[in-house]
């Protein structure tokens, strides 16, 4: 496997949270917890980590619940999401190792759209959509399942990581939740590697 790919999951698996960021700018950034737990799927072509993330007020309620795969396509190092058909099956798998053990057999949808290419700059990585891609992904509403679409975006350091991440309103195109006021700057406060 890819020593950057190595290093790359290494550093991203933990235990984070943006405390600083919130105390300082409390109405453009809630305070979140977040975890990369690296999970056992795929065979040894690939390090697969499972994301979460929760109100640090509410921790017992994390949500965005997802895998990031990290590989190697076409010479070219990726990140590849996938969602989960039944997230309630994972739920909390981020904070409880035991609900982690659920991960190997729910079912996961590939999000095509969802490919980030990997990039190591210096002292961090860059994971970045490809050019003009928008990730979308299913979700039940009311009644229907509707799409969402989210701009993607990472920096891993480390001790921590930035989330560019921005939900995206389906009719308009404009960024309506995450990363609007600059990246979500995360803390690492434990390592889960």
């Amino acid at each position: 496997m890819n020593p950057d790919l190595v290093q790359l999951g290494a550093w991203l698996a933990g235990v984070y949270d943006n405390r600083d960021q919130a105390i300082e700018s409390p109405v453009w950034y809630v305070h979140l917890r977040a975890w990369w737990r690296p999970v056992p799927l795929f065979g040894s072509d690939s390090l697969v980590l499972f994301g979460e993330q929760a109100n640090y007020l509410q921790v017992d309620r994390p949500y965005r619940q997802r895998l990031l795969r990290l590989c190697e396509w076409d010479g070219r190092l990726c990140g590849a999401f996938y969602s989960f058909v039944n997230p309630g099956a994972v739920l909390g798998a981020g904070a409880d190792e035991s609900i982690a053990q659920n991960i190997l057999s729910a079912e996961i949808v590939a999000l095509e759209t969802g490919v980030l290419n990997i990039q190591k700059l210096g002292d961090r990585f860059s994971l970045t959509p490809r050019p003009g891609e928008v990730c979308e992904f299913r979700f039940p509403g009311q009644g229907e399942e509707k799409v969402g679409r989210v701009e993607l975006g990472l920096e891993v350091r480390s001790k921590g990581y930035d989330s560019y991440d921005k939900g995206l309103n389906p009719e308009t195109g404009k960024p309506i939740w995450g990363a609007i006021m600059g990246p979500y700057r995360f803390t690492k406060r434990e390592n889960l590697g």
